[in-house]
């Protein structure tokens, strides 16, 4: 079996501001839902993993939706030559507005 690529994740400066807006009992689960489904194929479409149409946070092209209710979203930007995964953002989607930094963003 082929060893699959193993991508580095570089987290932006702004995430931690991001998740001081979000209860502190679901920062491992954000940050370990990061690493399993960011560290391989990042750029693979799942049912949670998409690529954006457009953007909502300036660079990222992509959205991981996770957490209770997938309440949660994480947008990020893949290097594929470089193996990276840059997290620019973390945000909470409640009903049909999603906030970050306690700042609705447009969808």
């Amino acid at each position: 079996m082929a060893k699959r690529t193993e991508f580095e994740l570089i987290y932006d400066s702004e995430v931690n501001e991001h998740l001081d807006f979000i209860d502190s009992k679901y920062h491992s689960l954000i940050r370990s839902t990061i690493t399993e489904q960011l560290r391989f194929e990042p750029n693979t479409p799942t049912r949670n993993r998409k690529p954006l149409k457009r953007p909502i946070w300036p660079g990222a092209g992509w959205e991981l939706r996770l957490g209770p209710n997938n309440r949660f979203r994480v947008f990020y930007r893949v290097d594929a030559e470089q193996l990276e995964v840059r997290i620019l953002a973390i945000g909470v989607k409640e009903r049909s507005r999603i906030t970050i930094a306690g700042e609705e963003v447009e969808e």
